[in-house]
């Protein structure tokens, strides 16, 4: 599918092809490269062990010597494993695949952005999950949602919602590899000599492999249609060929004299170029496609209890310091902001001065916490 986009500068009966993928914040935010993705999240744990180091030192010196903090693979396991629990909590609450897989994407994006050192993803993969049910118009009301969630408050839920929104960006839009294959499954019917009974057999294996490449990096990292079309050579290699193949159209014949040179596209990639692009695809998907040993995550959670960031705990000797901290920048705002008030009655003008980059210093936000 594409859209038609005028050219700068060009005549207004000049206009670019562009497929609307391109044009989604998807595509221009949230795709990286395999190095990418593991520099992002080496760099986030790398800055979340040193706050809390300095938090942990300022309560006791030493005290942060004894904690096993964790790594960016433990993180991204920990993490791996609440991705399962969203499809269990969308197969008690009957949610359609869009808000499942848009919660998936959520999460994952989330901590592309934060640590679980920070927030624990049970609590993000709740909000991440109630989040979807909206932006993919299947809404569910708070209470009834927090009522069948074992140990949950609406207020638990309500809490991140806003953090979670930010850290996307507010890009909620997800384009996903199950329309995609959706998308080949009604392709191949229109081939000819298809058999409908082998051909829903492929589709439902395909889609099963669809739901595993949830597990892995691959939608942050290959096209929606490149996964499908993986998971669907997984499921029929004969069938994901043939359809490769329907796409593939020769390049037009050069003019003869007789007949006037045509425009033509550019060649398309020939069919086993494509077959062999979706190869490191598919060993994804076979390698990382599986829910992580339960041991071994919960060791890792075990150890998120002792390295959590004070700071984030309520009650907590570091956690009282930055309200408090937070709670005195806001009375000295609020101080700063009479003071230009009275001067301003004072001077007889009741608007004040220009507002200058001092005053729109002030009114920053503290939407970091």
């Amino acid at each position: 599918m594409t859209a038609a986009v005028s050219t700068p500068g060009a005549s207004s009966s000049t206009v670019e092809k562009v497929p609307l993928y391109q044009g989604s914040t998807q595509y221009r935010h949230w795709r990286f490269s395999p190095e990418e993705l593991v520099h992002t999240r080496v760099s986030l744990n790398a800055a979340a062990v040193r706050v809390i180091k300095d938090a942990f030192e300022a309560d006791s010196l030493g005290s942060s010597t004894a904690v096993a903090f964790l790594d960016a693979n433990e993180e991204n396991l920990l993490v791996k494993l609440y991705i399962g629990k969203v499809s269990q909590l969308c197969g008690h609450f009957r949610f359609p695949e869009e808000v499942e897989a848009t919660a998936v994407s959520y999460l994952k994006r989330f901590y592309l952005k934060n640590t679980v050192m920070d927030w624990h993803p049970k609590n993000v993969m709740l909000t991440a999950l109630f989040l979807a049910t909206k932006t993919t118009n299947h809404p569910i009301s708070l209470e009834a949602y927090a009522h069948h969630i074992p140990k949950t408050a609406p207020s638990d839920v309500l809490e991140l919602e806003f953090l979670v929104a930010q850290s996307l960006g507010f890009d909620f839009a997800i384009w996903h590899a199950h329309k995609a294959l959706w998308g080949i499954w009604l392709d191949i019917q229109t081939l000819p000599d298809i058999r409908m009974d082998e051909l829903r057999d492929a589709y439902d294996v395909a889609l099963k492999h669809v739901r595993e490449s949830r597990l892995t990096d691959a939608e942050l990292i290959y096209t929606p249609s490149q996964i499908a079309l993986t998971c669907f050579s997984l499921a029929s290699p004969s069938l994901a060929s043939a359809w490769v193949r329907s796409k593939h159209t020769p390049p037009a014949s050069p003019p003869t004299p007789t007949s006037p040179p045509t425009p033509t596209s550019p060649s398309p990639i020939p069919e086993t170029d494509i077959l062999e692009l979706i190869e490191p695809i598919k060993s994804m998907i076979l390698q990382y496609g599986t829910m992580p040993d339960v041991e071994a995550v919960r060791e890792v959670d075990r150890r998120l209890r002792l390295c959590k960031n004070p700071e984030k705990i309520v009650g907590s000797n570091a956690y009282n310091r930055k309200l408090e901290a937070k709670e005195r920048k806001a009375a000295e705002k609020r101080a700063r902001k009479a003071a230009l008030a009275r001067k301003a009655m004072e001077e007889g003008d009741p608007f004040g001065d220009t507002i200058g980059p001092q005053d729109l210093d002030d009114d920053d936000d503290d939407d970091d916490d």
